[in-house]
């Protein structure tokens, strides 16, 4: 969006771009108020990751509740997050708030910022283990019950 100032004797006055704004708009309209619309947004193969995950994080953090926050799907234990994703145009990202307290022999969680974070990322179906999220699953539950 473009704000131009046109210096006169009279007051300031400002030119808005029609279309910066309507594009603006756009965007603003398109962003998923809800889970549901956030999974349906990816194109393949990423959409298939993100239905899968959506749908492990369901079963395996039943005590949980879920939210968009930050703009993408989090998994919550008394309103602290715990698990959530994050889609990108070519990879989803994983990640667990409490996962480098996480026994991860598999070596596929990596740390993230200076917090107790992890995270992990898929490139398309190839990189999701059921098996392993369910390891990595019941840590969290048992994390969040201690």
């Amino acid at each position: 969006m473009h704000l131009t100032s046109t210096l006169t004797s009279a007051p300031t006055e400002f030119h808005v771009d029609a279309p910066a704004i309507a594009t603006v708009a756009a965007a603003a309209a398109a962003k998923p108020t809800t889970i549901a619309e956030y999974v349906a947004v990816p194109a393949e193969p990423l959409a298939t990751v993100v239905g899968l995950l959506r749908d492990k994080f369901d079963l395996a953090l039943p005590e949980t509740s879920t939210e968009l926050w930050h703009g993408h799907p989090v998994w919550l234990d008394d309103d602290l997050p715990v698990a959530g994703f994050k889609a990108y145009p070519t990879f989803v990202t994983v990640l667990f708030w409490r996962g480098q307290a996480i026994t991860d022999d598999s070596g596929k969680l990596n740390a993230s910022g200076s917090a107790e974070m992890s995270e992990y990322k898929l490139k398309s179906v190839d990189d999701f283990d059921s098996d392993l999220f369910d390891v990595w699953l019941q840590q969290v539950r048992e994390l969040e019950a201690a």
